[in-house]
């Protein structure tokens, strides 16, 4: 069970959040936890609920409300994912989501290192430990390295190459991640495009996505990008989701008719999901996440 005073800290962080969006002109939404239908992502496997889902990410609803005309609009909720379960997952876990009309993953970035500084601050954790020992300050501005110079540099081969023998993630996890985000936090930029089925592909840049990861001590925290906002190729990105789903002996539940009806209507965006749970980790100094949730799921049987 946490401490009272991880408690505290937890919620001297969720109130700095919270002021840090509302000073900016960001509305707070409350979307459904049940839903009848999710995203098809093939590397999240969904919890059901009777004939519902839990949501795996508020992003769909969110995009919705976005495309009917709010423009800044923020959660704090819930989040469940079958089977996750380790030092940095939990099958409950609490997800911070931001979505700014007419914006791009490039001021996106921007906000990330504005939010963790200001943060920081407010909630009296103003530094963060690093893994060496030695503090590491939160103040921008932040590395940005591409996932091609990252792979280059770490793995000795290009994310292409990866792909083609099926260890992306393998080498990301096990190579690269490790490096990332130690002496400041370094934001991992511009992912091959089957790799972010809801982002826009980048401008004059064949086969890469404007999606970003943060990472701070070696852990990622935020995964964000410039929304895809095209119905047809998204429906065509789900489609290959689904398939692969199905390939693996999984059932890819009905497509989201609703959200791609109501994408027509949203013109450009930006949306990000970070890890609450893991934010207060990082800046409480704790090294996993049973310290700073109230209970762990092996205390609720």
């Amino acid at each position: 069970m946490i401490s009272p005073q991880m408690l505290a800290k937890r919620a001297a962080i969720l109130r700095a959040v919270r002021s840090f969006f509302e000073e900016r002109g960001y509305l707070e939404v409350v979307t459904p936890l049940r839903l009848p239908v999710l995203a098809p992502e093939f590397w999240i496997v969904p919890e059901a609920s009777g004939p519902l889902f839990l949501q795996t990410s508020p992003e769909l609803c969110m995009k919705r409300l976005l495309a009917a005309g709010h423009e800044r609009i923020f959660q704090i909720c819930p989040c469940f994912r079958k089977g996750e379960r380790g030092r940095l997952h939990l099958p409950e876990f609490q997800m911070l989501e931001w979505y700014q009309a007419g914006a791009s993953y490039l001021e996106l970035m921007e906000e990330c290192e504005e939010l963790l500084w200001e943060v920081a601050e407010l909630s009296g954790l103003a530094g963060l430990p690093e893994r060496s020992g030695n503090g590491m300050s939160l103040e921008p501005p932040w590395e940005r390295l591409t996932v091609a110079e990252a792979f280059a540099r770490y793995a000795g081969m290009s994310p292409e190459d990866a792909l083609a023998a099926g260890m992306f993630e393998e080498i990301l996890v096990n190579r690269v991640e490790p490096h990332l985000g130690l002496a400041q936090p370094t934001f991992l930029c511009d992912y091959p495009a089957e790799l972010a089925s809801l982002a826009r592909v980048k401008p004059g840049v064949a086969g890469v996505a404007e999606r970003f990861e943060l990472y701070v001590n070696g852990v990622e925290l935020a995964n964000g990008f410039s929304e895809l906002t095209d119905p047809v190729e998204q429906r065509r990105r789900f489609e290959r989701e689904r398939g692969l789903i199905i390939n693996a002996g999984r059932d890819p539940g009905p497509m989201p008719e609703a959200f791609l009806r109501e994408l027509a209507g949203l013109q450009s965006a930006a949306g990000i999901a970070l890890g609450v749970d893991r934010l207060v980790m990082l800046l409480a100094g704790a090294v996993e996440l049973d310290e700073v949730i109230s209970f762990v799921p092996e205390e609720l049987q």
